[in-house]
C-alpha cells in the first residue's frame, strides 16, 4: 500500500512539464494555497467531469485565494488537447512515471469494478502557503467532489 499523505505532513516538492510546454514547481506557488488533484486518465468521462467542475469553480476558488493545478500520468501533448478541447483554463501537469503521484499516496492498488488494480487513486491536495498538506482526500469521486470540497473550505 502506498504511504498516505496527513495533514501537516510537507507537500512532496515537484517540478514537471505543463500542458503548455513549460514546467510547473510547486515552489514556484509557494506562498499560495494550492489545490493539487490527482485524476486518472485526461479526456475520460468521469476525468472531463471533474476538471469542468475544476474550471468551472475557478474564478471564485481564485478570489479566496486558491491556484488549482491537476496532475495525471499523461503525456504534455494529451494533456494540450484536454485543454483545448475542454477549455481548461488552470495548469494540468504530467507525471508520466508517476513518482510524484506515487509521493502523495495517489498511485497505488485500488478497487476498479470489484477487482484490485493498480492505477492513479483519485485524490486531491489542500497545499497551504508553506508547502504543508492542509487536506488529503483520498479515492474521491469525480462528479460532485469540487463542490463537497467547497463546502469543506468555507466557500459555500
Amino acid at each position: 500500500m502506498t504511504d498516505r499523505l496527513n495533514p501537516g505532513d510537507p507537500a512532496p516538492d515537484f517540478t514537471l512539464p505543463t500542458d503548455s510546454g513549460g514546467t510547473l514547481s510547486l515552489a514556484d506557488l509557494r506562498g499560495r494555497k494550492v489545490i493539487l488533484y490527482a485524476y486518472p486518465a485526461a479526456m475520460t468521462p468521469g476525468c472531463t467531469k471533474q476538471a469542468c467542475d475544476f474550471r468551472d469553480s475557478l474564478a471564485s476558488l481564485q478570489a479566496a485565494g486558491y491556484e488549482v493545478v491537476g496532475i495525471s500520468p499523461d503525456k504534455p501533448e494529451k494533456l494540450a488537447k484536454f485543454r483545448d478541447r475542454d477549455a481548461i483554463t488552470f495548469p494540468l501537469v504530467a507525471d508520466t512515471d508517476k513518482a510524484v503521484l506515487t509521493a502523495y499516496g495517489a498511485f497505488g492498488e485500488k478497487q476498479m469494478y470489484g477487482r484490485t488494480v493498480t492505477g492513479v487513486i483519485r485524490s486531491t491536495f489542500v497545499v497551504d502557503e508553506d508547502g504543508k498538506i492542509e487536506r488529503a482526500l483520498y479515492n474521491v469521486k469525480a462528479t460532485g467532489h469540487v463542490a463537497k470540497l467547497r463546502r469543506d473550505l468555507g466557500l459555500d
